[in-house]
């Protein structure tokens, strides 16, 4: 199939939208990103991402001004796009249910310019039957448009989203059109991705993106569950999950233990994914009970911490990590955010550190008495009565423990991502309280 180059509009420049936007100009393709953010766009336009992710401005600086470029006018983008990414937020509502709004006014928007063929891309993650409603809302406010409207999931991992989009394990392409699937299949051509691309209709692609992240969630809290039961009978989890791993039909991703899933997808998708299925009478209590696992984790972390410290008031911790994740400075739904007021509410003063997230930090926690923001690993731990691992940055698991131990008043690591070897670690002279082992 032939490599032709499409004009693409790509509403949304968050995480999603940034990414797929770089990484279609990367392959040739005339890109245009449109925010309604000017001061996100602004800082765009002279090459500097508003998020970190691996590799993503240096994309975004090769492109710029040729084959990408950001605009917060919907007219720049809506009139000569022929194919446009819908990749705006569709944070939880109260209910869980996903909040649409920023869908539907990018359909309303969206309808006042199509006067030629145009095809509409779900890449956001939504509901069933948003590509309907999608559909309903342009044609109400342009009964004459002329477009169609698909799914194509995205599946990338914060920290390593653009080799994600490149060598992705799957493309999932739901149309309802002979049209739309010839255009999305030239956009992913076998050239340049060579993975399984799957066919679906617009409704079975919408459901395979909340299917596979909530099976991903599920599998992590079991996990966690597993290590509470590891760490009471005396073994260690970690071994019993290379166990169950080496098994094929299971697999070892995301069958690590810890302090469980965070960020912006898994939390949202599960609330929403089980939303869906009350709203249809289908019984979800399997992914009930993994939403309620994955919160005990917290629970779980804070009474180690006062195992450890017997008395947290007036204690200094050094805390590691404060993204959701490690190669990313998202810190959206982190653990982080909610083990550090339990610490505070304690009595605690905290000294925090992360490679990337600490400005986004400082917005939720401003320094203060009680609060201090470390430049470094060292400067973290000097005078710690105890170190909480939260975030397994490799920074972290190539520290100088020797250092470390030199620098804190009290030899206490409370390790909830288990990036150290118990052994080695206690035989340095660390008390060293992991997860879900002995």
């Amino acid at each position: 199939m032939g490599k032709k180059k499409f004009k693409i509009g790509v509403v949304g420049a968050g995480y999603v939208g940034l990414v797929t936007s770089s990484c279609l100009a990367e392959l040739g393709h005339n890109v245009i990103c449109y925010d309604k953010d000017k001061e996100k766009i602004r800082e765009l336009n002279k090459g500097k991402s508003p998020i970190y992710e691996p590799g993503l401005e240096e994309l975004i600086k090769n492109n710029l001004g040729r084959k990408l470029n950001f605009t917060d006018r919907a007219e720049d983008i809506y009139p000569e796009s022929e194919v446009i990414f819908i990749c705006v937020g569709t944070p939880s509502s109260q209910d869980g249910k996903p909040d649409m709004s920023y869908v539907e006014t990018c359909a309303i928007e969206l309808a006042k310019f199509i006067t030629d063929y145009k095809l509409v891309v779900e890449k956001s993650t939504v509901p069933i039957r948003t590509a309907e409603w999608i559909e309903r809302t342009i044609k109400l406010y342009n009964p004459k448009a002329n477009f169609d409207v698909a799914s194509n999931p995205e599946f990338l991992r914060e920290g390593s989203g653009i080799h994600d989009f490149f060598q992705p394990d799957r493309i999932v392409i739901g149309v309802n059109s002979e049209k739309a699937k010839e255009i999305l299949l030239q956009i992913y051509n076998d050239d340049d991705f060579k993975c399984p691309k799957l066919i679906t209709d617009v409704k079975t692609a919408e459901a395979i993106k909340h299917a596979s992240n909530s099976f991903l969630a599920l599998k992590i809290s079991y996990i966690n569950m597993v290590a509470d039961f590891c760490e009471k009978a005396g073994i260690d989890v970690d071994l019993v999950a290379e166990g169950m791993g080496l098994d094929k039909r299971i697999g070892r991703s995301f069958l690590k233990a810890g302090l469980g899933w965070g960020g912006s997808c898994f939390p949202k998708d599960v609330k929403a994914f089980v939303k869906m299925a009350e709203d249809l009478q289908v019984d979800f209590s399997i992914l009930k009970e993994a939403y309620r696992v994955n919160e005990r984790r917290i629970e779980v972390f804070i009474k180690k911490v006062k195992d450890a410290l017997w008395v947290i008031k007036g204690k200094r911790i050094a805390v590691w990590g404060l993204s959701f994740k490690p190669n990313t400075d998202d810190i959206r739904e982190s653990p982080a955010l909610k083990i550090i007021p339990l610490l505070l509410n304690d009595g605690a003063f905290l000294s925090l550190y992360d490679p990337k997230a600490m400005e986004n930090a400082k917005k939720i926690f401003p320094p203060s008495d009680k609060v201090h923001y470390a430049n470094s690993l060292e400067e973290s731990v000097i005078g710690a009565h105890a170190l909480a691992i939260i975030t397994d940055w490799d920074e972290f698991k190539n520290a100088d423990l020797n250092r470390i131990k030199d620098l804190m008043l009290t030899h206490i690591i409370i390790d909830g991502r288990n990036i150290f070897d118990p052994k080695k670690v206690r035989e340095m002279g660390f008390l060293y309280y992991p997860m879900g082992k002995p």
